[in-house]
């Protein structure tokens, strides 16, 4: 038994760890043996996993809309949470194991009792709700979310007491016997917040994905997106004390961790297992973590087909060409060059593995484009940049300039008659003019919910999909909006050649065809039960390419 794609969640009681993975997958593991020992699943991505004090119960949090409680050890469903109407990104137990916490892309914290019964719905933030905490009492909680706020809330009335604005998106909270609060945020920072003062540590240079406290060594672990994890001692809150800083190793998803009972930390990955480090020695131990075969990007470049995926493997018509050491999100191609990136924040030829250029963050997207008889290259950073290359006279990238354009991650990048167009996880979208590179219009909530992709319609037309589960076409300033026939949210968007079909694809491994002539949704399939992770166009063929997270590629012929 082993994960098939990345872990998102990781919990630990005893000599017990439990995963959590986008293959849907819940894995119970003998963390003395690091033998798995039953496994379980969801009806989607499984976000994040937690037992109770005592051991007798572990909850699921997942984007099939609910969170799950199972027996330990034989992992047999005990109870359905089901309130929500978006993903659950968190649910946790109550000190005293009575009722159990969840929080959701529905904006709303929930209450409920250990049968299932929703007890109270908490609204209030603004924005996805991503990380919880409970206070000692079992009655209070703090939520975090990407409005910038943390709140408490009195879960016996339902009531919201408190607000703390930090004014950036904060993933993970933490809070000790004390009721002393502790927040990574967007900017790298851990927020400790102490009644009404609230004073910061800068410990990353990007954004902070995971808080772990271990109050019976008084020790805190971040870990973030410029690939680093970093021990600090927090014995004394007005001088707390960097102990050790190591950067991750690639295969680590900086957004899950857990510290064992002996003192080291457990960590999710991109691969099949869990990773350990160990705080005495600073070790990484990746005993078994294999690398999984999901797909995350494809496109087709002069009538050869190309992916890459978690394994940082770059194939040519299913055959491998080159290693790039780590996950990457993208493929772009400039004349018979082409070039990927990813997790790490470094750009690689596509072809070799050699790295072009490192940013401070990981590498979410990327186009290119031909304007003024020069090539160029835009790439979109998880912390908002717009990296802009030039092709020097050697036909390698050179960096131009540096946009920066938004505070959260760069989801989609089209070009259209002088228009360079992107879209942001934030929900908002800007048009920015090619050659001087400045800034023409921006629209904030442009979707309801994440904004995932975009494309270019021509004659300075762009279409945007998202979590909203809406397409949406942009031109000068109208906007047509049309919901899409997915259940679940939008990940990606391609447009065949003459600009007359676009084909969306859904996290839930949905397909669906909408007619740019006729205005109407043409077909829906559903193709896999993984998620549809790229589309790209194939023009010889006359022909859609969707790559999934199951690692195959899906023909739509038109």
């Amino acid at each position: 038994m082993q994960h098939q794609g990345p872990i998102a969640g990781i919990a630990t009681y005893g000599d017990l760890i439990a995963t959590a993975g986008y293959d849907n997958k819940i894995i119970l593991w003998d963390a003395l043996q690091r033998k798995a020992l039953a496994r379980t699943s969801h009806d989607h991505l499984v976000n994040n996993c937690s037992f109770s004090s005592d051991g007798k119960w572990l909850v699921s949090a997942s984007s099939d809309y609910s969170a799950r409680i199972w027996s330990v050890p034989s992992l047999r469903l005990h109870a359905v949470l089901s309130e929500h109407d978006d993903d659950v990104d968190m649910a946790l137990f109550s000190p005293d194991d009575s009722r159990i916490a969840t929080c959701a892309l529905d904006r709303c914290v929930r209450i409920f009792d250990l049968k299932g019964h929703c007890l109270h719905t908490m609204r209030g933030h603004t924005g996805n709700v991503l990380s919880l905490a409970w206070m000692p009492d079992s009655r209070h909680l703090i939520s975090s979310s990407v409005d910038g706020t943390i709140r408490t809330w009195d879960t016996f009335t339902g009531t919201q007491i408190k607000v703390t604005n930090l004014q950036i998106r904060t993933d993970s909270v933490e809070i000790d016997a004390d009721g002393i609060a502790y927040a990574g945020d967007d900017y790298g920072r851990i927020a400790i917040i102490h009644n009404d003062d609230v004073k910061f540590i800068h410990a990353h240079r990007a954004g902070v994905k995971k808080i772990v406290l271990n109050e019976q060594q008084k020790i805190l672990v971040s870990l973030s997106y410029d690939r680093s994890l970093v021990i600090w001692n927090i014995q004394n809150l007005d001088n707390i004390q960097e102990v050790a800083r190591t950067r991750l190793p690639e295969t680590i998803w900086a957004r899950a961790a857990t510290i064992l009972k002996d003192g080291r930390i457990a960590a999710g990955t991109f691969g099949s297992t869990y990773a350990l480090f160990d705080l005495e020695n600073l070790t990484w131990d990746l005993d078994g973590v294999a690398a999984s075969n999901a797909i995350n990007a494809v496109l087709n470049v002069n009538h050869r087909t190309y992916t890459v995926g978690d394994a940082g493997r770059v194939w040519v018509d299913g055959r491998a060409i080159a290693e790039m050491g780590s996950l990457c999100n993208f493929l772009v191609a400039i004349d018979n060059h082409v070039f990927t990136g990813g997790q790490l924040g470094q750009l690689f030829n596509a072809h070799t593995g050699a790295i072009i250029y490192e940013h401070h963050s990981p590498l979410n997207c990327a186009t290119s484009f031909t304007y003024d008889n020069t090539t160029y290259m835009a790439v979109g950073s998880y912390t908002g940049e717009i990296l802009l290359f030039s092709m020097n006279e050697n036909n390698q990238p050179k960096l131009l300039t540096e946009l920066v354009v938004y505070e959260n991650a760069i989801k989609g990048l089209s070009i259209s008659d002088g228009l360079l167009f992107s879209v942001c996880a934030s929900t908002d979208i800007a048009w920015h003019r090619l050659g001087d590179w400045q800034l023409i219009k921006r629209i904030n909530k442009a979707h309801e919910r994440i904004t995932n992709a975009c494309c270019a319609l021509g004659a300075k037309k762009f279409a945007s999909v998202g979590r909203d589960r809406n397409l949406r076409i942009w031109s000068d300033n109208d906007v047509e909006n049309y919901p899409t026939p997915h259940l679940n949210s939008v990940k990606c968007m391609s447009i065949n050649s003459d600009h007359t079909l676009l084909l969306t694809g859904s996290y839930g491994g949905t397909l669906a065809l909408f007619d740019l002539v006729e205005k109407h949704w043409k077909s829906f399939d559903r193709p896999t039960i993984a998620g549809i992770s790229s589309i790209a166009w194939d023009n010889h063929q006359k022909r859609f390419l969707a790559a999934s997270y199951d690692g195959n590629i899906y023909k739509v012929a038109v």
